[in-house]
């Protein structure tokens, strides 16, 4: 019997798979792929971000709303999800840092932080792995421990002597970063909103970016999902305590992102086949040694 094509994207909190390669995996669902999400933590400590969410029942009740925002996301883009188990860290803020919460997943060591997600990667025998770069994307420390985990469930679901009891050895084939917000990307937006004499949104938002001095990776991959840039926008007003749905995130059309800049963009980090640089498909090389 032919294999189905198979996915994993490792994310922090509920919200971030909606943002970061939501529309590749949109893409890739409807062409038949087997997608899995996996959240390492419920999100618990997230701001409500939505003026019109910040209400008492909603903030009590937060760990249930944010599952209930996954679920609809998780419907909206065709793909599954689970979660982790581990609590979110928050994002510490002040100098000096205030100690992160006893117990919380950025406080786990890699080795019992990764155990769950090995756990899921024998299960679901991803064939492509999705993640952060060691900044995290950006530095929450439960994105930066996302990668940790993620790059020793890489090394180790496929060990026969390693994780006893988390199922059969699995080995994915391929492993990338999110290059999410490439500085191209919202520069060929910028531009094509000024030649339409149109304000740039984004503006303010790519100049902390700039500032703050993240890592720029080299894009590998770029995959063209322009026509799925929609449904990731509505993935994304699903996570209603995370996103304002009048915010700037949503003030430029999707045709117009679509023409600027078609594709989602990653970095090859480990690949055990072949492929030639630059992609056009996270599983090139794989195809060819899987029936499908």
């Amino acid at each position: 019997m032919p294999e189905r094509l198979r996915l994993m994207a490792v994310h922090a909190h509920p919200d971030d798979e909606s943002s970061k390669g939501a529309a590749t995996m949109a893409r890739y669902a409807d062409e038949g792929a087997d997608v899995l999400v996996v959240t390492m933590t419920g999100g618990e400590r997230g701001d409500i971000l939505n003026p019109a969410m910040e209400r008492p029942e909603i903030r009590e009740n937060i760990a249930e709303v944010r599952k209930a925002e996954m679920d609809r996301a998780r419907e909206i883009l065709g793909v599954r999800q689970e979660f982790a188990g581990f609590v979110d860290s928050g994002l510490p803020e002040g100098d000096p840092l205030p100690p992160l919460p006893e117990g919380c997943f950025a406080l786990q060591t890699v080795e019992d932080g990764a155990a769950p997600l090995v756990e899921s990667i024998r299960r679901f025998r991803p064939h492509v792995i999705l993640t952060y770069d060691e900044n995290g994307g950006y530095p929450h420390p439960d994105h930066i421990m996302t990668h940790k985990v993620s790059v020793h469930a890489f090394d180790t679901a496929g060990d026969p002597d390693a994780y006893p009891g988390t199922g059969e050895p699995w080995q994915p084939l391929k492993m990338y970063y999110f290059v999410s917000f490439p500085p191209e990307r919202f520069a060929a937006l910028a531009e094509l909103l000024a030649a339409r004499g149109l304000e740039n949104p984004f503006a303010d938002w790519m100049q902390r970016i700039e500032e703050r001095g993240a890592p720029r990776w080299e894009i590998t991959t770029r995959v063209e999902c322009s026509k799925y840039f929609d449904v990731a926008a509505d993935a994304l007003r699903a996570h209603a305590t995370q996103v304002d749905p009048n915010g700037f995130w949503f003030a430029v059309p999707t045709e117009l992102t679509a023409q600027a800049w078609p594709t989602e963009d990653y970095h090859l980090v480990r690949s055990l086949v072949d492929t030639e640089i630059p992609e056009d498909d996270l599983f090139a090389g794989i195809r060819d040694t899987v029936r499908v």
